[in-house]
């Protein structure tokens, strides 16, 4: 067990945080294959440009993650204080979300599953 008073504990924890900008989108309804083909786009760029290449991406993630990093980029003003032009898309990751079990009815009474599977998605902001 961890020694000191519980708000001691609390404080020390507390002190570690990242303190970069971020925003998560829990249970999104895509699987986290098809987000990471459009998150793999934007790593390591500048926003506006990572907003660019997503304004034009036809994928359907696109559309999710687009607002995602609007959301971060509002963050980062916001709570942070930091300037968009200078934010670059310092790290951004799609986990795996519970899976929602459907049934598809087949010939002569079967029935096969179908997996609907959902992720949560973070990005995270960094100022360069």
């Amino acid at each position: 067990m961890a020694k000191g008073h519980r708000s001691q504990i609390k404080r020390e924890r507390n002190a570690n945080k990242d303190t970069r900008p971020s925003a998560k989108l829990s249970f999104a309804r895509i699987s986290v294959q098809k987000a990471c083909y459009v998150l793999d786009a934007i790593r390591g760029r500048k926003v506006g440009e990572a907003l660019g290449i997503l304004t034009y991406n036809p994928r359907y993630g696109a559309s999710i993650i687009k607002k995602l990093l609007e959301s971060a980029i509002a963050n980062a003003q916001n709570n942070n204080g930091m300037n968009p032009e200078n934010l670059v898309v310092a790290e951004c990751y799609a986990n795996k979300g519970p899976t929602m079990k459907r049934v598809r009815p087949r010939a002569q009474g079967r029935a096969y599953r179908i997996e609907k599977r959902l992720s949560h998605i973070t990005i995270v902001l960094e100022e360069r």
